[in-house]
């Protein structure tokens, strides 16, 4: 196979993926605490013909040398974790971390996640639970029949019980951090994991460590930027066509190299 038509073919896999990678993107531009995706791309490995620096002859040596790429390939996807638009709902059960910092939640089996989707409800028994139906961790519970719901900056979460007049506090919610949020494995539904990559939980009070505060009543919107989205995509195009192109300037060589020689 001609080296041209292997090289556009990696080309034309790797523009596919990133196109791939920004069509999740705008599909999640009203996803609550989405955090989009980029592709990290890396050129493969290099036919060296004549070495760099080469002797040339007695006194002279090559300058650059004769190295021939062999195409591209993606290398990884990385979330961006910048922060979205905050969005006001006057909810007194939504949240916006305002800063960095996950909630986090108790799975099926046990696992800790972690989400920035601060969308929090009521289940039967009372607790302060995600749009899954995951509680919180720590527990929050709110009995039957409290009113005035609210949750501090600092994640103290009160509320005026019945037959009481003054608030009363039901517990506090915690923020975690990671070394290198980038690192998390990404479940869906807005959730997260802990890998190796990502480094241990940091837990802490909102508004300390380098956490951020909460704000009642709001909700952190998708960091996607649509108008960039949409420049990525058009560039995206113009390169798959590109590498398309040369699939079929290559192909047109070794056909009139079958037809002539």
């Amino acid at each position: 196979m001609s080296s041209a038509l292997w090289v556009s073919k990696t080309g034309l896999a790797a523009q596919d993926t990133a196109l791939s990678t920004v069509a999740n993107n705008l599909a999640n531009v009203n996803t609550n605490g989405f955090k989009s995706d980029r592709v990290v791309f890396e050129d493969l490995f290099y036919a060296v013909e004549l070495q760099p620096g080469a002797q040339a002859d007695q006194v002279n040596t090559v300058p650059s040398g004769i190295q021939l790429g062999s195409g591209v390939r993606v290398v990884g996807t990385q979330k961006v974790f910048t922060e979205g638009s905050m969005q006001t709902t006057g909810q007194p059960m939504d949240l916006g971390i305002i800063g960095r910092g996950f909630f986090q939640v108790e799975a099926p089996n046990g696992d800790t996640l972690y989400t920035e989707n601060g969308q929090l409800q009521l289940n039967a028994e009372g607790v302060v639970v995600n749009a899954q139906g995951l509680p919180l961790v720590p527990a929050i519970e709110v009995p039957n029949g409290a009113s005035k719901f609210t949750v501090g900056s600092d994640g103290i979460v009160t509320a005026v019980l019945p037959g009481d007049t003054l608030p009363s506090e039901l517990g506090q919610i915690t923020l975690v951090n990671f070394t290198n949020p980038a690192g998390l494995e990404a479940l869906g539904g807005n959730l997260y994991r802990e890998t190796v990559a990502s480094g241990e939980p940091v837990e802490g009070t909102p508004g300390e460590e380098g956490l951020g505060t909460l704000k009642q009543g709001v909700l952190e919107g998708s960091n996607v930027q649509v108008v960039e989205a949409m420049v990525n995509m058009i560039a995206i195009q113009r390169a798959y066509e590109a590498n398309a192109k040369v699939l079929d300037a290559a192909s047109g060589m070794q056909q009139f190299l079958n037809q002539t020689v």
